[in-house]
């Protein structure tokens, strides 16, 4: 049996936000955006993270890249622990890591041609000469589906589809392990959603890439990921494979969440599941359970006790209280 350890393992990951008030400017409580997140990556798989906006996600991937620094919680890369390093000890690291940001006109520099945006990062990690460079960035254009001949073309004379295309290519033009995918295709239409995500697994075939894939689309986390964690409040709720997760949802939370996804089928009749109330405030999250205010099942010890993770199946993990063996048993919504 192999002993390698998965290309990346977050453990405990935290980020709170302090809030600063009055003329001195004293921390008056924290933002808890992200409350003790633990998951891992092996090498060629795509991990989707999902849940409602405001619930962390985005957070969790800018604490993995360190582009904002976790309050605590380590995160592993091929076992190393890159949570402490410094910027210079950092940088053979974020070779291994690239992020493909949600918006591809505000990830471009619209000032630069988009040859020298990702001509950039290769002099940044001195990768080639000039000529190496452009020789790289034009095989990179190709790869993604683009016209060599458009390199010197500004962000503004690209669709937004092809922006993300060459986004995509300067996440790529290190050749790293790992993307973490920020929402890359929620602001597309859904026809270029389809192309960038059928591309993205085309380069995960060809280079052995693994995905940190951040959305709440569920049809486009079906497609792609092989496995899905379910964020509320800044923590995980359920983990599981996509197909367990889909065909069996344990949480009360995910079952809202798929009981939400239209079905392509007239004949086919979904019973509906509307969650009362909003999502509660991250400064002050609830006690307990933090979905228990929305729970359609919520029993007496959910509004006192916050639940750990429970193994429910074979890599199948949820954090609720209907599943403690030694509780009153109280049988889930569905």
């Amino acid at each position: 049996m192999s002993s390698r350890p998965p290309l990346l393992e977050v453990t405990d990951l935290k980020k709170h936000y302090p809030i600063k008030r009055g003329l001195l400017r004293r921390t008056a409580g924290h933002v808890l955006a992200v409350d003790g997140v633990s998951f891992s990556i092996g090498d060629g798989e795509t991990l989707a993270i999902v849940g409602e906006s405001g619930c962390g996600k985005s957070t969790v991937a800018r604490a993995v890249m360190r582009l904002i620094e976790p309050t605590s919680g380590t995160v592993k890369l091929e076992g190393r622990d890159i949570t402490k390093l410094g910027k210079t000890d950092m940088r053979p690291y974020r070779r291994q890591m690239q992020i493909v940001f949600q918006d591809p006109f505000a990830a471009l520099n619209p000032r630069m041609r988009v040859g020298d945006s990702i001509g950039e990062i290769l002099k940044i990690h001195g990768l080639g000469n000039k000529r190496e460079r452009e020789a790289r960035v034009a095989e990179l254009f190709q790869q993604v589906g683009l016209n060599p001949g458009q390199i010197r073309n500004y962000p503004h004379q690209f669709s937004g589809g092809q922006r993300q295309r060459v986004c995509i290519a300067r996440a790529l033009s290190v050749r790293p392990k790992l993307i973490i995918g920020d929402e890359p295709v929620s602001a597309l239409d859904v026809s270029i959603q389809a192309q960038v995500i059928n591309l993205l697994m085309d380069l995960q075939q060809q280079n052995g890439l693994s995905y940190l894939f951040i959305a709440h689309d569920l049809a486009v986390v079906e497609h792609i990921s092989h496995r899905i964690a379910v964020m509320y409040l800044g923590r995980i709720v359920e983990f599981a494979d996509k197909h367990t997760l889909f065909a069996n949802p344990r949480h009360p939370y995910t079952q809202a969440l798929l009981a939400a996804v239209p079905v392509p089928d007239p004949t086919i009749r979904r019973a509906k599941q509307v969650l009362q109330g909003d999502v509660p405030s991250p400064v002050k999250p609830p006690p307990g359970c933090p979905f228990h205010p929305r729970c359609p099942s919520v029993m007496p010890h959910c509004k006192v006790d916050v639940p750990r993770q429970r193994m429910v199946g074979a890599g199948h993990a949820v954090a609720c209280h209907l599943y403690d063996e030694q509780l009153p048993a109280a049988a889930p919504s569905i």
